[in-house]
């Protein structure tokens, strides 16, 4: 429900304890999460011969969720259906699922990531409120915003765009400010508190951003394109790897397993292991020295068979690493820093995969400055046109085609002159 100018004192009120309840929730529950989550990627670094039993964990995960998971298994999808369609409460279970198979998949070398948890850990224990106050559908779409959004901006460290995140996730091509107020109070809640109990959030190296240059801002924009088709194929390898297991194996527990085995494989295969787990030193090292070409393809095929086949996790990190190393490898070719093409990509990618490019140019500038601000709203809005008009969660709403959108801002602006002189006369 749109916080409307006529709402009395008491509303507010009420609402802003529900926002910092959601925050305080999403916060700790963020917290616990990375503390676990950097206990587990460290414990398969130190022993890393742990990574064989993958096909065995993958069952497991596969079998909890199948005896008593099932109404929870569509994980972010869930949250969004609900959000555009209140039908009852998301299971309190959701939370400790995610959490323990997010857990394992890491500690065993999946190739996952952690905010899509972080996600539904915030949004399912923000919808635990409607079980004690009266709240309205409506109501609830408020709540599940908001938790989600806290729960992103309390995993990664920025606020503004977790406030943004909640709402922008909903549809495609549509922004709506419905929970703007209650999104802003739980975002900031939770990274506020996670940041006071000391959540490991992640350090980036800084980046040198150029001042605002138009050529510079043109090659980001080439930039973008490439950005865009790998979201775009991305998004189609885990979508049709979830699709052929679909069709080919009927008993759920066995699609992580033969992932699992498949993905041990193909680790041994490629013999490097750079691409188990978050990759976050390889992000780090792509923002300080250019990278190769192959490190995106990799980590794209090893996270689409992770994910497509059951594992937990979620996609952000691994899209953010096959953005932030495409990033740096383009500055061999275009003229301009290897460093800023990796922010930007670092960005670009998962906002054009989530549909949410908004929230991702917010992220950039929270993370690497406000002053990347123009070069991430360009390469995030370029990959976001060219990646197609399907992302990562499949419950999104298309409001309008992206290739519409485009014709009617540039009907708009060819209307511009014309209005300007029939103004004049």
């Amino acid at each position: 429900m749109h916080i409307k100018p006529t709402a009395t004192l008491p509303h507010y009120i009420r609402w802003t304890l529900f926002s910092l309840i959601c925050g305080i929730f999403s916060a700790l529950a963020a917290s616990f999460f990375l503390v676990v989550l950097n206990w587990a990627t460290n414990t398969r670094e130190l022993n890393p011969s742990i990574i064989w039993a993958l096909p065995l964990v993958g069952f497991f995960i596969g079998w909890i969720y199948h005896q008593f998971g099932k109404n929870i298994a569509a994980g972010n999808n869930l949250i969004i259906d609900e959000i555009h369609n209140p039908q009852k409460i998301i299971p309190l279970r959701m939370a400790p699922f995610i959490l323990v198979g997010t857990v394992l998949t890491h500690l065993f070398g999946g190739s996952a990531g952690r905010e899509g948890t972080a996600v539904q850990m915030g949004a399912s224990l923000a919808d635990q409120i409607s079980h004690f106050f009266k709240v309205n559908a409506e109501e609830r779409k408020i709540l599940l915003a908001a938790g989600a959004g806290a729960g992103f901006g309390a995993a990664i460290g920025a606020p503004w765009a977790g406030m943004i995140f909640g709402m922008e996730v909903i549809y495609v091509g549509k922004l709506r400010l419905f929970a703007w107020f209650e999104c802003f109070i739980a975002s900031f809640t939770a990274y506020y508190l996670a940041t006071f109990i000391g959540a490991p959030h992640t350090y980036y190296p800084p980046v040198s951003i150029p001042n605002f240059d138009f050529q510079i801002l043109l090659f980001v924009a080439i930039a973008g394109i490439p950005f865009g088709i790998a979201a775009m194929l991305f998004t189609m390898f885990a979508h049709f790897i979830e699709k052929t297991q679909g069709k080919f194996i009927s008993y759920p527990p066995l699609k992580p397993l033969i992932g699992g085995l498949l993905l041990i494989c193909f680790f041994y295969l490629e013999g490097s292991y750079r691409y188990t787990g978050l990759g976050i030193p390889i992000i780090q090292e792509a923002l300080s020295t250019p990278s190769k070409f192959y490190d995106p393809i990799w980590k794209t095929f090893f996270t689409a068979l992770t994910v497509g086949s059951g594992f937990k996790g979620g996609e952000f990190i691994p899209l953010v690493f096959i953005g932030t190393t495409l990033g740096s490898a383009l500055g061999f070719f275009l003229h301009v820093s290897f460093s800023l093409l990796a922010a930007l990509g670092f960005a670009a990618v998962f906002g054009a995969a989530a549909n949410t490019p908004i929230a991702c140019t917010l992220m950039a500038m929270e993370i690497f400055g406000w002053k990347i601000g123009p070069y991430a709203f360009i390469a995030c809005f370029t990959a976001y046109y060219f990646s197609g008009h399907h992302g990562i969660y499949r419950s999104q709403k298309i409001h309008e085609k992206k290739h519409e959108k485009i014709l009617r801002y540039l009907s708009w602006l060819g209307e511009l002159p014309k209005r300007f002189f029939n103004s004049k006369n």
